[in-house]
C-alpha cells in the first residue's frame, strides 16, 4: 500500500474538518471533490474571482447527497481578514489555493496580484494560526525558479523572478517561514508545474495552454504556438497535485517549513503537446486538420521547466500516478463535452 492509500484510508475511518480556499477554482473544486468521496467535513472559500459556481454544482453531481452535506460554502475574499478568520474557524487542515494566477495577468496588472497573492496569503496565515490549525499547505509556483538555468528544478536552487506573479509566490515562501520561525506556525508549500486537467478555464486572455489549446481545437480553430515550439514544460494531471496534497497535509512535523515540487519529473515541448491533444481528439472521434502558427516569445516565459521530485518522493511520499498522455486522455472527454 502507498502512503497515498494508506493516507485516503485512514481518513475515511477518522474524517477531519479542511479549509479549501479557491474552493471554486480548478485545483479547488477537485480537492473538494476527492475530500467529499473520501467523507471529509470540508468549508470552502471562494470570492469567484477566477472560480465558478458551475464547479461546485459539478462537484455536487459527482457526490452523494450525503456526502455534498458535509460541504459548507463561504463567499468571502482572502484579502478581508474577518473573513480568513470565519473560514479558519474549527478547521484542522488548510488547503490554501486561491490566489490571482497567470504571468501575463501580473504583468498586466501587479497590484491586484500583490493584493491578493501577498496581503490575501498573510492575512491566510495570520487567520490558521490564530485559529490553531493541525496543518496549512499552500499553493506555491515553479515560477519562483525565474531564470536559474539548471534543469531539472530542485528546490533549494533558484534565480530571480521574472515577472510579478513570481515575486508573489516567492514572497508566499518567505512569510511562511518567517511564521515557522516567529510563531513556530509550520507550512508547506507545493511549487506546482503546469498542472491541467477538469475544470480547468479554457477561455480569456489568461487561459493556460492545455485547456486552450484543447478548446480551439475541438472548434477547428488556429493555434499559435509562442516561440518555435520547442519550450518545454512539465505537465502535471491534476490527481497529482490533488495527492500531493493531502500527503502534505498529513506529513509529520520534521518535513514541514519546506517547499516540494509537485510534477512528474519530465519535460514536453510545446510542439509535442499539440501532437498529444490531436492524437487524444481523434481517439474521441474529432479530427483537427488546421496547422499551427507560430509567434514571438512570449514577455515573462522561461524557456525550459522540468522538477525534480525526489524531495517529495522521499519526504512526503509522493509518486505521480499519471503522465502527460494518460493525464489528456482522462480529460480531453470533459473538456469535449464541458467546451
Amino acid at each position: 500500500m502507498t502512503r497515498y492509500e494508506q493516507i485516503k484510508t485512514e481518513l475515511l475511518a477518522s474524517p477531519k474538518t479542511w479549509l479549501v480556499t479557491g474552493v471554486a477554482g480548478f485545483i479547488g473544486s477537485n480537492l473538494l471533490e476527492t475530500l467529499l468521496k473520501l467523507n471529509q467535513r470540508v468549508v470552502g472559500l471562494d470570492n469567484f474571482a477566477t472560480g465558478f459556481q458551475h464547479n461546485l454544482d459539478e462537484v455536487e453531481s459527482q457526490v452523494s447527497a450525503e456526502q455534498w452535506a458535509c460541504f459548507q460554502f463561504i463567499e468571502g475574499d482572502i484579502r478581508q481578514l474577518r473573513d480568513c478568520h470565519t473560514a479558519c474557524a474549527g478547521v484542522d487542515y488548510v488547503l490554501h489555493q486561491a490566489a490571482l494566477g497567470s504571468v501575463p495577468r501580473s504583468i498586466d496588472d501587479p497590484i491586484a496580484t500583490n493584493e491578493t497573492n501577498i496581503s490575501g496569503f498573510l492575512n491566510m496565515l495570520v487567520a490558521a494560526r490564530d485559529a490553531k490549525v493541525t496543518s496549512f499547505t499552500y499553493a506555491a509556483s515553479s515560477s519562483t525558479y525565474g531564470d536559474h538555468p539548471a534543469l531539472p528544478k530542485v528546490e533549494e536552487n533558484i534565480g530571480n523572478p521574472l515577472s510579478p506573479y513570481a515575486v508573489t509566490k516567492y514572497v508566499n515562501e518567505l512569510y511562511a517561514d518567517v511564521f515557522s520561525r516567529t510563531y513556530g506556525f509550520n507550512t508547506i508549500g507545493l511549487r506546482y508545474f503546469n498542472v491541467f486537467g477538469k475544470r480547468q478555464n479554457p477561455n480569456g486572455a489568461y487561459a493556460a495552454v492545455i485547456p486552450k489549446w484543447a478548446d480551439s481545437m475541438i472548434s477547428g480553430e488556429e493555434i499559435f504556438i509562442n516561440g518555435d515550439g520547442e519550450t518545454s514544460r512539465d505537465f502535471c494531471y491534476i490527481e497529482n497535485a490533488v495527492q500531493a496534497n493531502l500527503l502534505a497535509s498529513t506529513a509529520d512535523e520534521n518535513v514541514k517549513n519546506e517547499v516540494y515540487n509537485v510534477a512528474v519529473g519530465d519535460r514536453t515541448t510545446l510542439n509535442e503537446l499539440f501532437d498529444e491533444l490531436k492524437n487524444a481528439l481523434e481517439n474521441n472521434s474529432v479530427v483537427y486538420q488546421v496547422d499551427r502558427i507560430y509567434r514571438d516569445f512570449r514577455v515573462g516565459d522561461v524557456k525550459h521547466s522540468q522538477a525534480d521530485i525526489n524531495k517529495a518522493a522521499e519526504k512526503l511520499g509522493y509518486s505521480p500516478n499519471y503522465r502527460i498522455s494518460e493525464g489528456i486522455e482522462i480529460a480531453m472527454p470533459w473538456y469535449i463535452a464541458n467546451r
